[in-house]
């Protein structure tokens, strides 16, 4: 089976001064040429970091959704007893055919 990363590398992305203001901008943020320097470093780190990901060797590896098992903590479904279809009924403010008549949300 390819995993992830063989089926998608991730190319080399180059992280500019205007790239950043770029996405300051589409995010409308204010940053401050300070703030852009620094988020400039910060994401050249994450890009590295996935990059390093992606260059490992993967092969034979078998793929998860997540790094730890986990198990379903879920109680099991229990028969109980219930509100009849006429209790239910009772507090409805239209009913109609044995169900709740609601106003039309979708046209």
């Amino acid at each position: 089976m390819i995993s992830l990363f063989q089926r998608v590398r991730m190319a080399h992305m180059e992280i500019t001064p205007e790239l950043v203001h770029n996405l300051g901008r589409l995010s409308r943020l204010a940053l401050t040429p300070e703030e852009e320097v620094k988020l400039e470093g910060e994401l050249r780190s994450i890009v590295g970091f996935f990059e390093k990901l992606g260059a490992l060797d993967t092969e034979g590896l078998s793929e998860m959704a997540r790094p730890v098992e986990t198990t379903n903590r879920l109680r099991a479904d229990q028969i109980r007893p219930s509100l009849s279809q006429q209790e239910a009924l009772s507090v409805a403010i239209e009913q109609e055919d044995g169900q709740f008549k609601v106003p039309r949300v979708i046209e």
